[in-house]
Formats: structure tokens, C-alpha cells, sequence
């Protein structure tokens, strides 16, 4: 059965190197170009990403405008979250990403997946019947034989989010290296909604190489950030545009 979804949800000029790249650490080596060149913006934006990354032309790309979905059944996502210390955090020039610390997991139709990093959009990339939100978070996540898992968390403007409170008071903003900041730990859980459920489909990394075959999880329950924490946020806008259903099922599954 078809159906809409039942609730609406609550730049960079400078082209940098593809290094440390939200998920360069969870795609095969010969699948990352590091000499490659890309950015959000004309002349290497996101309309000629496929001439040097030819899967950013696929037909099961991502971000997607959920409009319709399918009523799905089944377990819901099972979450093994530990906090991560010290905390490691890089901006590679197209994100602020945090490299999570190894034991953390999900389970998803009995397929673990390990928790790699996580990182954020400004806007959110995930529309939902054409809603944008303010920020999203990637949870990145590998299983046994390196298929992701991405989970998507909504964020729109409100209250101050704790989690990232404590990210945010060392963001670096310069473009550089790995940073490790000691004693001080996160959990990744923080960012997850307590209660709601979730939209499922088949995708693709969302920056190049734009591999296929991610399995993408977009929370319902849309979380808060402050004004004052989107506002210091780096980057103005790191959101690839909507692509192309292509026919793709969106499953919906509802939990309580």
C-alpha cells in the first residue's frame, strides 16, 4: 500500500582536496580520487560532480524529497551506542565530522552495521514533501562487508541541542587535520530521537564518489538545535540538491 507520510516533520568558493572526507574512511581506496577537486559551488558543484565521479549520475542517488511511502513492518532499528573518548573532530573543508571511537553499533534487519563517524548538513539534504530543515546529522555506519548504513537526524531551529554544545565549543574552523581533544567524550545517542519512527530506502553517499548501495534511515522525530549554534556553524550550505526517485520505494515504519 501507498501512502502519503502521516506527519510532516517537526559555501564554500574555495575548492579544497578530497581529504578526510565525511565517509573516505568507509569506501575502498581505489574508489577515493584525493586529487579530485569538488565543491557545493560552480565551477565543481554538485551538476558536474559526474564527469569526474560517474556514479553521481546513477539512477539511486541521494538525497531524496520523501513524499510517498510504503507502510512497512517489522523490528525497528536496535541501537548499541557507547560514548566515544576522546573525541576526534575534523573539517575537511566540506563538513565538521567526529570520528567515532570502535564498539558502537546498529542492528538492522539482523545486519550489524559499526557506528565509523558522523558529521552534518546545512541545510538538511533529506527533504520531506519538499520541507528543508535547518541542519541534518549522518550517523555513518559499515557492516562485515563494508556496505553503509546511514541514519539521517532532522534538525530545525529551537532549543540548544547538549551534544552538540559540547562539539560545537571546538569547532575547528580552519580546514586542516584531525584534531583530538582530550577528556572530553560523546555519545552518539544524544543525537537520535528518543521516540518515532523512520523512513527507509536504498541510496548513495552524498558526496563523491557518490557510491550506491547505502542503506538510509531518515529519522521522523525532527530534534532542535539553537540559533546561535546554526548561526557559528561553518559552512553556509553543504547540501547536495534532490535527486531522482527513479521508481525507488520508500518503506515507513512506525515504532512505539
Amino acid at each position: 500500500m501507498i501512502k502519503k507520510p502521516s506527519r510532516l516533520l517537526p559555501s564554500m568558493k574555495r575548492l579544497v582536496t578530497l581529504i578526510g572526507l565525511a565517509t573516505s574512511a568507509v569506501i575502498p581506496a581505489s574508489a577515493q580520487a584525493e586529487d579530485v577537486h569538488w565543491a557545493y559551488e560552480d565551477p565543481h558543484g554538485p551538476e558536474h560532480w559526474k564527469e569526474e565521479f560517474p556514479a553521481c549520475g546513477g539512477n539511486s542517488q541521494s538525497p531524496i524529497d520523501i513524499r510517498e511511502t510504503k507502510q512497512a513492518s517489522g523490528a525497528g532499528i536496535h541501537v548499541d551506542y557507547k560514548p566515544s573518548s576522546p573525541v576526534r573532530i575534523v573539517n575537511n573543508g566540506h563538513t565538521i565530522q567526529v570520528n567515532y571511537a570502535p564498539g558502537s553499533s546498529i542492528t538492522v534487519s539482523s545486519t550489524m552495521y559499526e557506528l565509523v563517524q558522523f558529521h552534518f548538513h546545512r541545510p538538511s539534504e533529506e527533504q520531506i514533501q519538499g520541507r528543508s530543515f535547518d541542519l541534518s546529522a549522518h550517523l555513518v555506519h559499515r557492516n562485515r562487508n563494508g556496505k553503509l548504513a546511514v541514519i539521517a537526524v532532522l534538525f530545525r531551529e529551537g532549543r540548544t541541542h547538549p551534544l552538540l554544545a559540547k562539539v560545537w565549543a571546538h569547532l575547528p574552523i580552519p580546514i586542516g587535520p584531525e584534531r583530538t581533544i582530550p577528556g572530553l567524550s560523546v555519545d552518539a545517542s544524544e543525537l537520535l530521537p528518543a521516540v518515532g519512527g523512520y523512513y527507509r530506502y536504498s541510496g548513495s553517499l552524498t558526496t563523491p564518489p557518490c557510491t550506491e548501495g547505502v542503506t538510509w534511515l531518515v529519522m521522523q522525530v525532527v530534534q532542535e538545535l539553537s540559533g546561535d549554534q546554526l548561526r557559528v556553524f561553518p559552512f553556509k550550505r553543504d547540501a547536495r540538491p534532490i535527486q531522482p526517485l527513479n521508481g525507488r520505494i520508500v518503506e515507513e515504519f512506525t515504532t512505539h
